[in-house]
Formats: structure tokens, C-alpha cells, sequence
């Protein structure tokens, strides 16, 4: 049990500093883009209207990301760009870290212990594993450059 409570601690340290970090960029760009050549655009007031919905009711959105994979940077990221006040966006923040920590404390460490048994009692069983593990990422990812190939061309075929 002391393993899962110390992983899931420097686990939370890493994805408030990530997260946390990742808001700040965001926050800078959107102040940089106030000032540049952006400004114009970003002052409409259908990109005002965005920016207050976000800041208002963001902070859920935020703590949900952190339960997905590869959205949770685009949310803290947004919520920085778009100015999301502190006071709603750390509350997300902390709860929403504390999610993804628990998470990947228990679902990952119970992986590897499951693994590192598999490969202690039956090494052949924990090779064929990883072997399927890999050979499933890989076709999922042999898959999805298909598709975004092929969605490319149809695409350059519909503008020529």
C-alpha cells in the first residue's frame, strides 16, 4: 500500500507542475496574442462571448480532461490562453490531478506488478503479452496513418 500512496504523490507533484505549467504558456501566448497581429480577431465579440464561457464554465471541463489521454493539455492550455480566473481553474487543477494520479497509481502499478509476476512465474506468457501489447499499438497506429493519409488525399482531391 505505501507504494501506491508514494507513487500516487509524486505522481499529483508531476501533473500539478505539468498542468500547472502548461496553463501559464497558455496564459502568456493569450496575453501575447492580445498585443500581435491577433488582437483585432481575438477582440470580436463572438471570440468575447468563448472567453467568458470558458472562464465561467471551464473549470469542469478541466478537471474532466485529466480522465482522458491527449486532451487534458489542450484544456489547461485553453483555460490559460482564455484567461480562466485562478479562484475556478486551481480547484479544477487539484481535483483533477488527484483523478489521473489515483488512477495511474493503482491501474499502473497493478500492470506492472501483474507483469512482473507474469514474467517471473511464466516468462514465455509475459514475452507473449508484451509481444500482443505491441503489435496491437502498432496496428492501431499503422491504422490511424492510413486513414489520416487517406483523408488527406480526398482532400487535396476535392480542392483540385
Amino acid at each position: 500500500m505505501d507504494k501506491v500512496v508514494l507513487t500516487a504523490a509524486g505522481l499529483y507533484v508531476i501533473v500539478l507542475l505539468r498542468a500547472g505549467g502548461t496553463f501559464a504558456v497558455g496564459w502568456l501566448a493569450g496575453a501575447g496574442a492580445r498585443r500581435g497581429r491577433l488582437a483585432e480577431r481575438i477582440s470580436s465579440a463572438k471570440f468575447r462571448r468563448a472567453e467568458r464561457a470558458i472562464q465561467r464554465w471551464g473549470a469542469p471541463v478541466v478537471a474532466l480532461s485529466f480522465l482522458t489521454v491527449g486532451f487534458q493539455t489542450a484544456a489547461n492550455f485553453l483555460a490559460g490562453s482564455m484567461r480562466m480566473p485562478l479562484p475556478r481553474y486551481l480547484p479544477a487543477l487539484f481535483v483533477g490531478g488527484a483523478g489521473w494520479a489515483l488512477v495511474y497509481a493503482t491501474v499502473g502499478i497493478g500492470a506492472l506488478d501483474l507483469l512482473a509476476k507474469l514474467f517471473a512465474e511464466k516468462t514465455v506468457l509475459g514475452v507473449a503479452a508484451v509481444t500482443a501489447l505491441l503489435l496491437v499499438v502498432g496496428g492501431v497506429l499503422v491504422y490511424r496513418r492510413r486513414k489520416a493519409r487517406q483523408a488527406n488525399r480526398e482532400t487535396v482531391a476535392d480542392e483540385s
